[in-house]
């Protein structure tokens, strides 16, 4: 039973990837990182910055306090983010399946390699053992034989 154990399963996985798979994948990357969190307060800071101080609140600011501009964008960004996100995680909950699923196939293969193993183990032993047995007969044989032709010749006695 020679089944092949390995199996890249990030290769095989990430090859059958969509487009919209990917791009899911790299909007939660970067979604989920320091530098999108620093990226997203720089800019809400310079939004804030340029409504509220540079241009002159009311006249020229496009988005004056309370900043609705802002809101309604930070709102769009929330309602599409979300939704790629829980693709994505659902798409890595997939894979963690397929992963257990494949960790569940080598450690049943190594199962039966075990058991395999050990009973070749057993069948040893048992040889070893009929051998000793074999051994010991043949050393009582002869320990017997010694000790009749010692009785027949009492001179050869050893003290």
């Amino acid at each position: 039973m020679n089944i092949p154990v390995l199996r890249d399963l990030n290769r095989a996985f990430d090859a059958e990837l969509t487009f919209g798979e990917r791009l899911a994948d790299r909007v939660a990357a970067f979604g989920g990182s320091w530098t999108f969190i620093i990226v997203f307060g720089f800019t809400l800071a310079a939004w804030i910055t340029l409504n509220s101080y540079v241009l002159r609140p009311g006249a020229h600011a496009f988005d004056p306090y309370p900043y609705i501009l802002l809101n309604l964008v930070l709102s769009m960004l929330a309602a599409i983010q979300a939704p790629v996100i829980m693709m994505s995680q659902n798409r890595q909950a997939a894979k963690d399946r397929l992963q257990a699923t494949l960790d569940y196939e080598v450690n049943r293969r190594t199962e039966l390699e075990i058991a395999k193993l050990r009973a070749q183990l057993d069948d040893l032993r048992n040889e070893q053992l009929a051998e000793l047995l074999e051994i010991q007969r043949e050393q009582v044989r002869l320990v017997s034989a010694i000790l009749q032709a010692n009785s027949r010749y009492p001179c050869l006695h050893v003290a």
